[in-house]
């Protein structure tokens, strides 16, 4: 099957992996296509923020909608995938600048379930990159260890 093309050039649809054309979706700014890859039902993780759950493709279409209304250069990479049975492991980078004029990046992993070729859930790994701080002071942060260890 062909895939599809869109205004930038990009193509994609069947025969791409998901996270492939998870990613041309999103360098195409294009949220109806990129909403259309997932189930009615799709289920939404986020297991380090759990508040952030949610069902259903209209969701998916409102978030990255807004996401490129933020950052209207928005730059999708993926780094790495990985397929095991109907879940697929992509790493991703994501960048651009903010509508204020601020850096926005963001890596991690996403591991979705795809059933009859949609996006059927989804765990979401992926956090915004911290520009500052070394091993050390994370490890303070994080873990707070007794002072005759720091």
């Amino acid at each position: 099957m062909a895939g599809v093309a869109n205004g930038s050039g990009a193509a994609y649809g069947p025969g791409m992996g998901m996270h492939e054309r998870l990613v041309a979706a999103q360098n195409a700014h294009d949220p109806e296509a990129f909403a259309a890859l997932f189930a009615d039902d799709y289920v939404s993780e986020q297991p380090a923020h759990p508040a952030r759950a949610f069902t259903g493709r209209a969701p998916v279409l409102e978030n990255w909608t807004a996401v490129f209304a933020g950052v209207p250069d928005f730059r999708a990479e993926l780094v790495a995938v990985a397929v095991a049975g109907d879940d697929e492991w992509g790493e991703v980078s994501w960048s651009g600048t903010h509508v204020d004029g601020s850096p926005f990046a963001m890596r991690g992993v996403i591991v979705a379930t795809v059933r009859d070729d949609l996006v059927a859930a989804a765990r979401l790994f992926v956090e915004p990159v911290e520009a500052h701080g070394d091993i050390a002071e994370a490890v303070e942060e994080l873990y707070r260890p007794p002072t005759e260890y720091a």
